[in-house]
């Protein structure tokens, strides 16, 4: 079950945290990931432990708001394995603040990540996908994609557009082979979420504050999302395309 044998995924913002669970994930299950990221030191290092564990790996540097780097690293996949199977569309930002605490260069920092790198990194690989008339699309967007999230505005906007992108996708190439899905986390304890309660007053108030968002009493861990990316991309989720899978303990529960 959940068996990738033979398939190429990558995987973008694959260094750390969510997409650092993925790429271990999905090469446990036999799958080369290609781990893609603008930190290398980190996307050095997973590519290498995850070549250690015996399944296959390669660390390519991707900033995906620079349409050049998107187009360069969907032809290292071509032209190295030929096909790509999966992608996995995790590579993404955040902003605190209202819409009078939220300039315009803040939209667009976010915009150029959150939407119009997981576009153009999309249009660079589906042409192949298309060819075979085979692939699927996982890409990552928000509890805040669904909902309201307070003093998020940007953030939200950005992540409601992933599930609308996400449906278009689905519906446009659901008889050419091709499934897209999304994943909306709630909070999820990663190394970002961790770093920033660090810089409250009272850390240990932030985290219980944060863990009590969600119904069920505590966040999620990277390995959680992982999970369901795995489903999403394997064959035992053929039927499922077009989805916004929420995985938040219960965060919109009542709202």
């Amino acid at each position: 079950m959940f068996d990738l044998t033979g398939k190429t995924v990558l995987i973008t913002g694959a260094a750390s945290g969510i997409g650092e669970a993925i790429a271990h994930t999905m090469a446990g299950r036999k799958a080369f990931v290609y781990v893609a990221d603008v930190d290398c030191e980190n996307g050095t290092r997973v590519a290498s432990e995850i070549i250690r564990s015996g399944a296959g790996a390669k660390f390519v540097q991707l900033d995906v708001a620079k349409d050049e780097e998107c187009v360069a690293a969907a032809d290292t996949v071509h032209r190295e394995h030929e096909k790509l199977d999966i992608l996995v569309n995790n590579a993404g930002i955040g902003h605190v603040g209202t819409i009078e605490q939220t300039t315009t260069d803040d939209l667009d920092r976010l915009y150029a990540v959150n939407i119009r790198g997981m576009f153009s990194l999309t249009k660079a690989c589906i042409p192949n996908m298309l060819e075979r008339k085979h692939g699927v699309i996982v890409n990552m967007s928000s509890v805040g994609g669904v909902a309201a999230v307070k003093e998020r505005i940007a953030y939200c906007i950005t992540k409601f557009a992933v599930v609308g992108f996400t449906k278009c996708l689905a519906l446009d190439h659901a008889l050419e082979g091709i499934r897209a899905n999304c994943i909306c986390p709630g909070r999820v304890e990663t190394p970002f979420v961790k770093a920033r309660i660090n810089e409250y007053p009272d850390p240990e108030k932030a985290y219980r504050e944060m863990a009590a968002t969600q119904a069920i009493g505590r966040m999620g861990t990277p390995e959680e999302i992982a999970a369901a990316a795995l489903y999403l991309a394997s064959d035992e989720a053929a039927f499922i395309t077009g989805t916004a899978l929420l995985i938040e303990g219960g965060f919109t529960v009542g709202k």
